[in-house]
């Protein structure tokens, strides 16, 4: 059973820098495929981005280019680097875990934190 913490959230304006944090326990974080999604107000929970246990990421396209995901095997940590903020990016955002090469679907993480918000004014 792998247990997932998010940490880092906040309110920022646009144009501002945040990074999330997320740390594992509980299982082997190193053989987990972890990945971000956000869910906003109304809205179905969103694929953000995801990065293997060797390093490779893959990236949503509304996030491409201003989000960066890294991962320390050694601290059970993945990071959430998020650049040039936008309104449209204020959502609760989850670290997962999947054994699952390449997932995009939530319904391919057996294993969710509890969500942090993100907060972003114009």
């Amino acid at each position: 059973q792998v247990q997932l913490a998010e940490s880092g959230g906040g309110s920022v304006q646009a144009g501002v820098s945040l990074r999330l944090s997320c740390v594992a326990s509980g299982g082997t974080f190193s053989r987990h495929v972890m990945g971000w999604f956000r869910q906003a107000p109304g809205k179905e929970r969103e694929f953000v981005g995801s990065i293997t246990w060797s390093g490779r990421t893959s990236y949503a396209d509304s996030v491409k280019g201003r989000f960066t995901i890294s991962r320390d095997n050694a601290r059970d940590t993945v990071n959430l680097q998020m650049n040039s903020l936008k309104p449209e990016d204020t959502a609760v955002y989850y670290c997962a875990a999947s054994t699952i090469p390449w997932a995009k679907s939530d319904g391919n993480y057996a294993y969710w934190g509890q969500g942090t918000q993100v907060t972003v004014s114009s």
